[in-house]
C-alpha cells in the first residue's frame, strides 16, 4: 500500500501492520516476497508532496532497493510523471516542482506501478517520443471522482512480469479489466424568474430520466426569483432526489454573470 496525496503520505500503520501480509511504503523502503520460486522485491516510497522533481533520485535511493537480492523488481510510487495526462482537455503533465522528470525513470525495474493519477494509461516514451528504460503504468481510479472523468472507463490492470536477461526483470504484458462505474452527467435548466413549483417541476423531470446512482450536476440559468431560489436549497434538493444519486447544482448567471461555463 502506497500512502496517496488523500492519506496526507500516511495510513494508520499500527493497525494495518498487524496483518503480516499488508505491506504499507510509511517510508521509503523495499518489500520482498516469494511467488512460484520467483523473488520479487517491490520498493517505494510514501507520496512526496512538496519537491519529488528534485528529491525523486535521493527518495529512490532511500529504498534500499540495490542491495535487496531479486529476480523482478518493482517500483510503487503516488506521483506524476512526465507525459501523464488527465482530464477533458488532456492537460499533459511536462515540468513542475511535483512532476518526476522522465529521465530519472530508473532501468532496473520491469514496471513502475503509479497512483495519483485517475485516469489509466501506460507511459512508454518521454515528451520527445524516446522510449522509457522502464513502463510507467497507472491503473487509474476504479471510480469516477471528479467530472473531468466522466468520460473515462475505469478498472483495473493485471500485469505478466518474470525474470529476464535484464537486471529487474521484464513486463511481459498488462492487461486492462473495465469496471462498471457511477453515470457522470451534466443537465441544463433555464430557471431565470422561475417560481419553486417550476424550479421543482424542472428538476423532477431531470432526476426520473437519470440512473438512480447517477453524478449528476445541474447547471441553473438564468436569475432566480426569490421562491425559485429557495426551492434549490439543499434540503429541497435532496427531499426530489433519489437517495443514491449525487446532485451538485451551478448556479451559472450567479456565479459567473455573462459568461459561458
Amino acid at each position: 500500500m502506497v500512502p496517496g496525496n488523500h492519506e496526507r503520505s500516511a495510513i494508520p500503520f499500527p493497525l494495518l501492520a498487524e496483518h503480516p501480509r499488508i505491506h504499507v511504503f510509511d517510508r521509503p523502503r523495499t518489500f520482498t516476497a516469494e511467488c512460484g520460486g520467483v523473488r520479487v522485491a517491490l520498493a517505494g516510497f510514501p507520496f512526496e508532496r512538496h519537491g519529488v522533481r528534485g528529491a525523486f533520485r535521493m527518495r529512490l535511493d532511500q529504498t534500499g532497493w540495490a542491495r535487496t537480492d531479486a529476480d523482478v523488481r518493482l517500483l510503487c510510487v503516488h506521483q506524476c510523471v512526465e507525459g501523464a495526462t488527465v482530464g477533458a482537455q488532456h492537460y499533459t503533465f511536462r515540468s513542475g516542482d511535483d512532476v518526476v522528470r522522465a529521465a530519472d525513470v530508473p532501468a532496473p525495474f520491469a514496471a513502475i506501478l503509479a497512483g495519483h493519477i485517475h485516469r489509466h494509461q501506460v507511459l512508454t516514451t518521454d515528451l520527445r517520443g524516446r522510449a522509457l528504460p522502464t513502463p510507467v503504468l497507472y491503473p487509474g481510479s476504479i471510480e469516477r471522482t471528479s467530472f473531468a472523468e466522466r468520460g473515462e472507463e475505469k478498472g483495473y490492470v493485471l500485469l505478466e512480469v518474470a525474470p529476464g536477461d535484464e537486471p529487474g526483470g521484464v513486463l511481459r504484458r498488462w492487461t486492462f479489466t473495465p469496471l462498471p462505474a457511477r453515470p457522470m452527467v451534466i443537465e441544463e435548466i433555464q430557471a431565470g424568474g422561475a417560481d419553486g413549483a417550476a424550479v421543482r417541476g424542472m428538476l423532477t423531470a431531470i432526476f426520473r430520466r437519470m440512473p438512480a446512482d447517477a453524478v449528476l450536476q445541474v447547471r441553473v440559468r438564468g436569475v432566480l426569483a426569490p421562491a425559485g431560489l429557495a426551492a434549490l436549497g439543499a434540503a429541497a434538493v435532496r427531499a426530489l432526489a433519489p437517495a443514491t444519486m449525487n446532485v451538485e447544482l451551478r448556479l451559472v448567471d450567479v456565479e459567473r454573470p455573462g459568461r459561458s461555463p
